[in-house]
Parts: C-alpha cells; sequence; structure tokens
C-alpha cells in the first residue's frame, strides 16, 4: 500500500471506496489486467466486514448456491484463516462449513480483522506488483466531469494532501454515494413517489428523508465475577428514557428487551444471557462472533472468551440522515448513535433485566481491541442506505 500517491496519478480503473464492493471490483480489474488505483476513507478495508463491524447477514442457502467464486474463495479463506492460526478443537476443525462464533445471523460469523486479513491476501498478488495500488485514509473531495462522463476525482490524504486520479473508468463504491453529488449525476435518496416509479405501494408523494437507520456496533464479551461496567455516556439520561416517535409504534422505551419486527411491526422480546446456558438462544447467540466452545485453551495464555456483535435494533438510530446534511448536522447525527450504543451498553450492564430477575451484568466488557478503536465502536457506522443513481427503468413490486 503506497504512502505518498503526489499530487496527479493515473490508472486504468479508480475505485472511490475500499468496502466489499471496491474489492470485488479491484478484483475482477486486475484480473482482466488493468491497473487500478482503490481509495478508502478509514484505515481497513472491508466495509461492513470490518470498519463497520457487521458478520454477513445472509440466506440459509449460501453455502449451496447464490455465492460468486470470489465470495466463496473468501469464505473458505475465513475458514482456513481460523484453521491456520487459533487452537479449534477437533471438532471445530473438522467441520467443513466451520462458523467461527457459531452465530445464528450467518453460516460464518467471524472477526472484523480476521475479515481483513483474508481481504488483504487476496489483494496481496496485485498490490505486491504494483497493479493495485491502495490509498488508506483517503477521501474523496470533488470531480471533474463533463456531461456524462467523469474524467477525474480529487481526494484528500488525511495529511492533508490532495491528489487527482484520472482513469477511463472510475467507480463510485462509497458507503454513500459519495461521488454522484461530486459529479453532478441524477440520484435519488429516501422512497420514491407513485409518480417517480409507478410503483403500486409506494408513498402518493416522495420522502427523500426517510432513509434505513444507521449503527454504531460495538462488540463485547463477557467476564464473570468482574465489574466491567463503563462510565455513565455523556447522552445516558436521554437515550435511558427515550421512545422512538414511530407508526406503527415501538412498543415502549428503547432501551428495553421488546422492540417492533418487521414486517407485521408486532412488538417481539429476544432473550440475552452471556453465561450461555445450553440450549439458550437470542440476542447473545445472533451475531456472536467468536464461540468459546470452538476453541481451547492456549498454552500459556488466557482463554479465549465467546464474543458478541451488538447490532441490534435497541442501537438503531432514528433521529437523523449522514446523507445530503451539513457536516456539523453529520456530525452530531454519528456522535448521538455513539452516544446511542455506549448508553445501551450501560443499561445492559447496569438496568437490563435478567432471566434469574436480577438486573444487569457488570461483567460485560467493551472490546476496543476487536474493532480496533480507542472508544470501542466501529471505525465506521453501519449503512444499510446510500444514494442511488436516478433509474431510467424502474423495476417495480408488480414486475416480480
Amino acid at each position: 500500500m503506497k504512502s505518498d500517491p503526489g499530487s496527479e496519478h493515473q490508472a486504468d480503473v479508480a475505485i472511490i471506496g475500499g468496502g466489499v464492493g471496491g474489492c470485488a471490483a479491484a478484483l475482477a480489474a486486475a484480473r482482466g489486467g488493468a491497473s487500478v488505483i482503490m481509495t478508502e476513507e478509514t484505515d481497513w478495508i472491508g466495509g461492513q466486514l470490518t470498519q463497520q463491524a457487521v458478520p454477513p447477514d445472509e440466506g440459509r442457502w449460501i453455502e449451496q448456491f447464490g455465492c460468486s467464486a470470489s465470495y466463496r474463495a473468501f469464505r473458505e479463506g475465513v475458514r482456513s484463516y481460523y484453521r491456520n492460526h487459533y487452537p479449534l478443537t477437533t471438532a471445530a476443525r473438522a467441520r467443513a462449513q466451520l462458523n467461527p462464533g457459531n452465530g445464528s445471523v450467518s453460516r460464518l460469523c467471524h472477526e472484523p480483522r480476521v475479515a481483513l486479513a483474508v481481504l488483504q491476501g487476496m489483494l496481496a498478488p496485485w498490490v505486491s506488483s504494483g497493479q493495485v495500488t491502495i490509498w488508506l485514509n483517503t477521501k474523496a473531495i470533488s470531480a471533474d466531469a463533463v456531461g456524462d462522463r467523469v474524467r477525474s476525482v480529487t481526494v484528500r490524504r488525511l495529511t492533508g494532501d490532495e491528489t487527482t486520479i484520472h482513469a477511463p473508468y472510475i467507480i463510485d463504491a462509497t458507503e454513500m454515494g459519495d461521488l454522484l453529488p461530486l459529479t453532478g449525476t441524477e440520484y435519488v435518496t429516501g422512497f420514491e413517489s407513485q409518480a417517480d416509479t409507478g410503483e403500486m405501494h409506494a408513498p402518493s408523494e416522495a420522502q427523500p428523508d426517510n432513509h434505513q437507520s444507521f449503527t454504531c456496533c460495538f462488540a463485547v464479551d463477557h467476564v464473570p465475577g468482574e465489574d466491567r461496567t463503563i462510565d455513565q455516556p455523556a447522552q445516558w439520561n436521554f437515550w435511558r428514557d427515550y421512545i422512538p416517535e414511530l407508526s406503527p409504534a415501538w412498543p415502549g422505551k428503547l432501551l428495553a428487551w421488546p422492540y417492533s419486527f418487521p414486517p407485521t411491526c408486532e412488538p417481539i422480546e429476544m432473550g440475552f444471557d452471556p453465561t450461555e446456558p445450553a440450549g439458550v438462544s437470542g440476542f447473545w447467540t445472533y451475531r456472536r462472533i467468536l464461540h468459546a466452545a470452538n476453541f481451547d485453551a492456549p498454552a500459556s495464555a488466557a482463554p479465549l472468551r465467546s464474543v458478541c456483535l451488538v447490532n441490534w435494533p435497541q442501537i438503531d438510530y432514528w433521529l437523523g440522515n449522514l446523507i445530503d446534511v451539513s457536516e456539523e448536522e453529520a456530525t452530531r447525527h454519528l456522535e448521538g448513535s455513539k452516544q446511542l450504543s455506549l448508553s445501551f451498553l450501560y443499561w445492559l450492564q447496569t438496568e437490563a433485566p435478567r432471566p434469574d430477575g436480577g438486573s444487569g451484568w457488570p461483567g460485560l466488557r467493551l472490546r476496543p481491541d476487536i474493532v480496533d478503536t480507542e472508544d470501542g465502536l466501529a471505525k465506521y457506522p453501519y449503512i444499510r442506505e446510500s444514494r442511488r443513481i436516478r433509474a431510467e427503468f424502474t423495476v417495480v413490486e408488480e414486475h416480480v
């Protein structure tokens, strides 16, 4: 990964954004013989799999079909990484479809760092040859477009240095479609209206600010008998009493076990118990990314504990968007989302109702090492909805 791109650079393909889509595009372009420059806003490539700390959320048949060759190689690479570097039990090592976390959301729940290592390994031959260049901590700030042709994109490094990338093919692989406004490309956000698309269940009026929520995820483990309670978050008093104003109505306070389950929006409650009693499923096992039962205790080291990735309805942030708002407003909403996540963790540690009738699990331990941040929250919010290019023809529900 090159350290100084200079003020001007040329490539066959410029990929702005190093998430899952950006990495897939870089691999495809490199295999086709193209020179590639890929930029990434954070210091980790991999998007949802790494910097956003979200295990894959997939269909039940992913191991049988619906998986590209590259994605299949990634999945097997994750399993091989655990087999080669972790003290798996004999039974776990022999399991062809090893699921390191045994989480129920996916057939492959794993740590963000492992996904990062595998993606870096997949790109390594082209990076080493110089055919693929990756610039981390780099964000697009402007673009040169004439009509429908985008000729270059200017990016800014964390150091403040700016570089213009010229390429006949420029791919927007950012999490929020950042190149669309920079290039003057027509785009939409939120809900389009019936008049826009002809879709029979679309709203009568467009709702461009009606976005899916974003989330600041985090990882925790549980240390029985210890008090790992974090300091009370600055916005705790607000989030402790917050009741979402939604229609259909949320079943009560956001910091509570009952939540509104789509698509019926009927109240539902999942269990939670980090002590992992046999046969109990719920939030803890749903997105568990490490399951202690899969690992032997390493020699002369602390045992591997089960780790749960928290990405649950209770930390979805609904009070504002990150797209097409001022930098000040986006910063305020991002901080509000982080405070919500930390307040939920504090609630889990201090007030959450336990199956035994008690309150809170003070042994829940925030794991900043899992996500490689100081505050223990993922490097980047989990983005569910982006800007999207305005379509010339829209496939609507009646077509399907």
